[in-house]
């Protein structure tokens, strides 16, 4: 684990308190607003900012900060990537890799080869930072982090400055790393669909304090958390890829043994997936609608209803062992006569299942 109990000072008074655990494998989203302390974390982590004497950052059996210990940056052996690639302009692109090689302070676990494999960098490797595109320099980056061997990656919102193709392309390679490697990532963002894509566990932040912390599906499907307040609030699902209808173009997906259509995937039938579905997109009936264009119609339990506001009302919805969110008005609810423990129907426009689905870790 990643154990964290620091104190750090910003400017403008704000200070950055922090008391809480990280898990060591997989991807850890650091959300939040912006100024709410995330960017400042992840110095502190890397030794770049100097938090208060007391404070202690412990990673496995490693303790870079305690009292009287302040391990320098660079014997931390953490890969650092900010949002812009930082790669030196008069190396080539293999010539950045390479330096990264050069500089650890320990054998690598990962092969050059396998990085350029997993980051599409094979075309790239003669080129010269100024003949690529924002997302290629994110890339190079990124591998060039890996090649340091690291013990923990820090990722600073590095998609922020990328278009979506780009964006997207990034994603599926951090992915990709994520799926391969037994690496730690922490992973700044305050994009909340980025985050639904990548993360497996999230750390919540708002004014320098950790408000939530946990596992990001669970905090995703409740309805006391801040996120289900937000105006994108949405539920992931895992769902296994079932089988594809040609004419229509169509991927046909399970949850829980319930059918579930989106625009065709090109995933083979088997693989489980991921999908994003926004509260606002999903409504409720009594009883199931015979003439609908809406093609997904699943039938719910009403686990749990939260009013959110004067005019609208949060309902959680059981879906075999897991659960949708549905945010409607406070006159439907009343209107339907809902009650916890109602078998109803939640309806949910096909678009809102196009979200990205990405492999789950």
């Amino acid at each position: 684990m990643l154990s964290l109990t620091l104190e750090c000072q910003g400017d403008s008074g704000f200070a950055l308190q922090v008391d809480c655990t990280v898990p060591t494998r997989g991807i850890t989203a650091v959300y939040g607003p912006s100024g709410s302390g995330k960017s400042t974390l992840l110095d502190c982590i890397a030794g770049l900012r100097s938090p208060q004497p007391d404070s202690v950052i412990r990673l496995g059996g490693e303790t870079w900060q305690a009292p009287g210990i302040a391990v320098p940056p660079w014997r931390r052996r953490i890969g650092y990537v900010f949002q812009d690639a930082r790669l030196f302009p008069h190396l080539n692109v293999q010539q950045n890799l390479d330096y990264a090689i050069t500089r650890r302070s320990s054998p690598g676990d990962i092969a050059f080869e396998q990085v350029v494999t997993w980051l599409e960098l094979q075309e790239l490797l003669a080129r010269t930072p100024d003949t690529l595109s924002a997302g290629q320099k994110q890339r190079v980056a990124i591998g060039r982090a890996l090649l340091s061997s690291p013990q923990l990656l820090l990722l600073d919102e590095p998609l922020a400055n990328l278009d979506h193709a780009a964006r997207q392309q990034c994603l599926r390679c951090l992915q990709r790393l994520s799926d391969e490697l037994q690496l730690p990532m922490l992973y700044v963002s305050h994009d909340i669909e980025e985050v639904s894509q990548l993360a497996d566990h999230l750390l919540l932040l708002d004014r320098g304090r950790v408000v939530e912390q946990g596992s990001l599906l669970d905090l995703c499907s409740r309805l006391d958390t801040r996120l289900s307040h937000e105006e994108q609030a949405a539920a992931i699902l895992t769902a296994s890829v079932a089988q594809h209808d040609a004419v229509f173009n169509l991927t046909q997906l399970e949850v829980d043994g319930h059918p579930l259509f989106v625009n065709h995937l090109p995933h083979d039938p088997g693989q489980v997936r991921r999908v994003r579905i926004p509260a606002r997109d999903v409504s409720v009936c009594r009883q199931r609608p015979q003439d609908s264009s809406i093609l997904n119609i699943l039938p719910v339990t009403l686990s749990e209803i939260e009013d959110t506001d004067s005019a609208r009302v949060l309902l959680r919805l059981s879906l075999g062992s897991q659960f949708l969110l549905a945010r409607i008005t406070r006159k439907s609810a009343v209107e339907l006569k809902l009650q916890v423990g109602d078998p109803i129907y939640a309806q949910i426009k096909s678009a809102a299942l196009l979200m990205e689905a990405t492999d789950l870790a």
